[in-house]
């Protein structure tokens, strides 16, 4: 399947925070519809605050976010920290709600929908695990339901954070097989990521946040130990109760 190549993500002068603290400053560029890009840095880098603000789940301080046409549908994966995994829910009904922008979150599923579900779960590995419920999945198992999620969304637009935090290596190998295959259909994804050996490997652009820019493009050109260490002063520096439009140091 190829998708429709509208889905780019422009970032202008973004400022994201919570209490109008900030924790991105004047974020500006553009993640290219199609491209495949990493976002790393070290640990209260606004990694995953990024993400949320192009989710749509928080709103800038300043700035604005916009997407190539305004018509590309979006999905995001949370980390599965995020995840209540003692919700009693079953597996088919989670991923059914990647349906729900167009079903709505209370219609029955059809047939349809129910096979474009079991298709899904073939896909990663899953088959006949509709009915089992979350909390009896180990942590690869349920980051393969997410990913069925995903499938079933169909959308040009991917945001995945830590997607392959505390799996194993088995489930990392299969997922990042999916994750190229949606690149190959010119699907525009965008990973937060800590492994550098899968950015280095698998990621061509790469993103080094530390609540600001580091450094933003060809991941062979930006991927680098100076870059990194820049990355970790930054963040050693910053004042995370400063005004809303104080640059870190």
């Amino acid at each position: 399947m190829t998708v429709s190549r509208a889905g780019s993500v422009q970032l202008h002068d973004l400022t994201l925070g919570y209490d109008r603290h900030p924790a991105v400053h004047h974020l500006d560029g553009c993640f290219q519809a199609g491209s495949l890009t990493a976002v790393i840095g070290p640990n209260g880098a606004g990694k995953s605050t990024l993400l949320k603000a192009i989710a749509g789940s928080i709103q800038p301080l300043g700035g604005s976010i916009s997407m190539g046409s305004g018509k590309a549908r979006l999905a995001y994966l949370p980390q599965l920290a995020e995840l209540d995994r003692d919700f009693p829910i079953s597996v088919e009904d989670l991923i059914g709600t990647g349906l729900w922008r167009q079903l709505g979150p209370f219609r029955r599923y059809s047939n349809d929908n129910k096979q474009l579900i079991a298709d899904a779960l073939e896909q990663v590995g899953l088959s006949g695990f509709n009915s089992r419920l979350l909390g009896t999945l180990s942590g690869g198992q349920l980051q393969r339901v997410m990913f069925a999620r995903l499938i079933v969304q169909n959308a040009e637009i991917i945001l995945i954070d830590e997607p392959f935090a505390a799996i194993d290596t088995k489930t990392v190998t299969d997922l990042m097989g999916l994750v190229q295959h949606w690149h190959g259909e010119g699907r525009t994804i965008i990973a937060v990521l800590h492994d550098m050996g899968l950015v280095e490997a698998f990621f061509p652009e790469c993103l080094i946040l530390a609540r600001e820019c580091v450094d933003w493009g060809q991941t062979s050109n930006i991927l680098t130990p100076d870059n990194l260490a820049k990355a970790r002063t930054m963040i050693e520096a910053n004042d995370p109760h400063a005004d809303e439009c104080e640059r870190a140091a």
